[in-house]
């Protein structure tokens, strides 16, 4: 049995690892004690109030979905310059602190434990999202050909071409890992039980860990891993500082073109050196996309059943002695499968949380899974499409709850509480591409139809 020499957060050897189920509890770091092996995938959703505030809605929301093993929230910005799309959440101001305190809660309330996804979207905004019009920060000031979603010239939401950025100096790479700081400080104010800081999907982390798009030449340019992964580090050790190492995470799509991020001939290279680095640091987990992202932007994309090497995942489970998290559209058995290979611990669902907030329940008891309508778009219409999905598990307080009141010939629906059904049709902002799209998570199975958008958003 092989095992991680001097070192025993992930609590298992490899053959145990290959004997864990899906609803078996899990030792993440030395002081979380996840339920089950389910992570609730971090998902933009748009629902905050004015000033980018976390609210009662959205307390409502996650609670819905506590039953997870471990919630990852929609990505949440460190300030104002890192904002790419708008009513993205932040966490910089104190009306931010105070609106994530009711989420962290009203999950803890509910018995769940829930994690923090920041970032910095770098190069992948446009100037009518940033204080006073200035450019977005990247790593270059070369321009992503790749669209985020904004508000125009007349104030309405639509697909936008990024701006072009302007590439940051040297001496404001401290102020990003400032802000970052204060984020973490801020997560454990609201009551978070750990971060995830997101280097994936072509933002600021991933612009520079890119060795072909990173073509700077001071200490944080692309010429070598421990350059390129430079600045990721610097903002992990002062997640560690701040929060210790088991509630840090990191999420990584290693081969991943989206957001127009180039082909790099030295991924791998960079992708082990950061793995052991973070190994070492005794970081909680690294939270992986398995399932390739495409390129582009989500409104054009097209997506292929892509997934990492056997060969990568292998060295990044020999290499990282922490915990494993593998996402992309994973169903029960898919994942029950993938944690039977050894090279993961725990498994990331996005779209089917959607329209499940009972998914592990469903799952666990094979309940026919809910599906979110995919509606052409994305509207901010009070709890319809996001707090009104029923919930078909038992409650104190009610009996005929749970399967037996499934409805006969459609599966997507079960009677709620007051015995609603269920026929929202809805589009949400996938995870990490941020775009009016019916697909979540970052593994959709196609993105939605532009000629549909169009006439659906002649209703709104």
């Amino acid at each position: 049995m092989m095992y991680a020499p001097d070192d025993n957060r992930s609590g298992i050897y490899e053959e145990e690892r290959s004997m864990s189920g899906l609803f078996d509890i899990y030792q993440l770091g030395d002081q979380l004690l996840l339920k089950n092996r389910v992570v609730m995938a971090p998902m933009t959703r748009t629902r905050t109030s004015d000033g980018d505030v976390p609210n009662a809605l959205m307390a409502k929301y996650y609670a819905q979905r506590a039953s997870a093993g471990l919630i990852v929230t929609e990505a949440t910005d460190v300030s104002a310059h890192s904002k790419g799309y708008a009513r993205t959440p932040g966490i910089y101001t104190e009306a931010q602190v105070e609106g994530w305190r009711l989420v962290t809660d009203e999950v803890h309330r509910n018995g769940g434990t829930i994690f923090s996804q920041i970032w910095h979207v770098g190069r992948m905004a446009h100037t009518s999202m940033m204080p006073n019009g200035e450019a977005p920060w990247g790593v270059t000031d070369e321009r992503a050909e790749s669209d985020v979603f904004a508000h125009d010239s007349e104030g309405k939401l639509t697909f936008m071409r990024a701006s072009s950025p302007r590439q940051i100096r040297t001496d404001e790479i401290g102020l990003v890992v400032k802000e970052f700081a204060l984020a973490f400080k801020n997560a454990k104010r609201a009551g978070f039980d750990g971060v995830e800081i997101h280097a994936a999907n072509g933002y600021l982390f991933e612009q520079f860990l890119n060795s072909a798009l990173n073509t700077r030449a001071d200490q944080y340019g692309g010429a070598t891993p421990q350059t390129r992964t430079r600045l990721l580090l610097e903002v992990v050790d002062a997640a560690i500082t701040e929060l210790g190492s088991g509630k840090v995470g990191v999420r990584l799509s290693p081969f991943g073109r989206y957001n127009s991020i180039p082909a790099d001939p030295h991924v791998e290279e960079t992708v082990l050196h950061l793995v052991k680095e973070l190994s070492h640091r005794r970081v909680g987990y690294v939270h992986l996309i398995y399932q390739l992202m495409p390129s582009g932007s989500m409104q054009d994309a097209e997506f292929n059943e892509t997934h990492l090497s056997d060969a990568l995942v292998r060295n990044v489970r020999e290499a990282f002695h922490g915990a494993v998290i593998w996402a992309g559209g994973f169903t029960k058995s898919s994942a029950q499968a993938a944690l039977k290979t050894g090279w993961v611990d725990l498994i990331a669902f996005g779209r089917p949380f959607i329209a499940n907030p009972d998914l592990v329940a469903r799952l666990k008891n094979d309940w026919p899974l809910a599906e979110a309508g995919r509606s052409a778009m994305y509207t901010r219409n009070g709890e319809k499409g996001y707090t009104d999905f029923p919930d078909c598990t038992p409650h104190a307080d009610e009996d005929n709850v749970g399967p037996p009141n499934i409805v006969e010939g459609t599966a997507s629906d079960c009677k709620s509480r007051d015995e609603r059904k269920q026929t929202i049709k809805i589009v949400v902002l996938e995870a990490d591409q941020h775009q009016p799209t019916g697909a979540v998570e970052g593994f959709p199975e196609r993105a939605c139809d532009r000629t549909a958008l169009r006439d659906e958003s002649k209703r709104h």
